[in-house]
């Protein structure tokens, strides 16, 4: 995988093409910049290499910002170099983000894109209590988004990389006609630290951080918007700027108080089999302690999910089925439940059920008998209404 080019110190023309200049023609290019109309993957690449050059106070988040004293060799080489810390294992994860799958280019703002495909990808870390150290972008996009639309979409990126102390330490690109994404990200934990899916026992309480739904929520009321949604709108934090919760996931690994953990991104009902089939258990769930998200009056109804069976409301169909929340689902000793609080950092954190030796996944409502869970949250698999 190439990383992206050095900052300019000669310019050498060596062959010209149908496009533009030929790949690989200049030896530096930061300063380069080719005439309206006529981008090639060097100029895309040195478009890049600029925004992520205009750290605050002259640091660069993408090279020499943050973490980047780790990435001993980062852009402008074949591949990046990274050091380890001492003591540290090392966490790699990465993530798809898809035009027509994730985000849709007539309703997501660019920088809302830059910044979620990251945060996204952090949310694997978080699970994992570790930190993270730098990540790769690939990026296949159309040459008519390479304008206006790409310098959003790098201003929001590079927020995210500043707001969670993760290097761009480099990556590819290509042309498409539509935009595929996908970031690669290099973490941390420290040795005998890090948290994992397979660790739950029968007794544990299971926990979630923040409110469920919201993300989803939030995708529902974009939808219905007839041009891109503004950034700032309340409704669409969630949904448009997720937060990871790496601080969260670090305080459980260091503490020693989660058993297992996994970040929820496809929503509990297809998350929580996940982990409880690693560790070999089951789960009964409360739906009446589930912190689900608050609706307006006109959209508590709103039938876009199928309905379980005790007609707890969409409030509740949210919580158990929508994905994008990217919080934390982890398995907590009873002997530890005190020393949870109930908010970490303003993040609420609540237990919403229990961990059993039954394999089967139940839900409990107020007013009726136990019934299986089913998985019902987001698989690209699966036809989705």
């Amino acid at each position: 995988m190439q990383t992206y080019p050095p900052r300019p110190k000669v310019q050498v023309c060596t062959a010209v093409t149908e496009s533009g200049y030929e790949d690989g023609a200049y030896t530096g290019l930061q300063g380069f910049r080719m005439p309206h109309g006529h981008q090639t993957e060097n100029s895309l690449l040195a478009k890049i290499e600029r925004c992520f050059a205009a750290g605050p106070a002259g640091k660069s988040p993408g090279v020499a910002g943050g973490r980047g004293g780790q990435v001993h060799i980062g852009i402008g080489d074949d591949a990046a170099l990274f050091r380890p810390t001492r003591g540290c294992e090392i966490i790699l994860t990465c993530d798809w983000f898809l035009e027509g799958t994730h985000f849709l280019r007539d309703r997501h703002p660019a920088d809302s894109v830059g910044w979620k495909c990251l945060a996204r990808a952090l949310s694997d870390i978080a699970a994992m209590g570790g930190a993270p150290r730098c990540f790769l972008l690939s990026l296949a996009i159309p040459k008519s988004l390479t304008g206006a639309w790409l310098g959003d979409f790098l201003r929001g990126l590079r927020r995210a990389a500043q707001r969670f102390d993760c290097v761009l330490a480099g990556g590819d690109t290509t042309k498409r006609d539509e935009i595929l994404i996908d970031i690669t990200v290099i973490g941390e934990v420290r040795k005998g630290r890090a948290l994992r899916r397979d660790g739950a026992r029968a007794g544990d309480l299971l926990y979630v951080s923040g409110r469920l739904g919201e993300g989803e929520h939030g995708l529902r009321w974009l939808r219905r918007q007839r041009a891109v949604a503004h950034r700032r709108d309340v409704r669409l934090q969630k949904h448009l700027y997720p937060e990871p919760r790496l601080a969260l996931g670090a305080w459980l690994g260091e503490q020693r108080l989660a058993t297992a953990a996994m970040d929820l991104s496809d929503g509990l009902s297809s998350d929580l089999p996940r982990l409880c089939a690693a560790s070999g258990v089951g789960a009964r769930v409360d739906a009446a302690k589930l912190p689900a998200v608050m609706l307006p009056p006109s959209t508590r109804r709103a039938p876009k999910r199928p309905r379980v069976h005790n007609g707890s409301g969409d409030a509740l169909q949210l919580a158990l089925h929508g994905g994008d929340d990217y919080e934390l689902l982890f398995t907590v000793p009873k002997k530890k439940e005190r020393q949870i609080p109930p908010s970490f950092r303003g993040i609420p954190l609540v237990s919403v059920g229990e961990i059993t030796a039954n394999r089967k996944i139940v839900l409990v409502g107020k007013e009726s008998k136990p019934i299986i869970l089913r998985s019902l949250g987001w698989d690209p698999f699966r036809k989705h209404t």
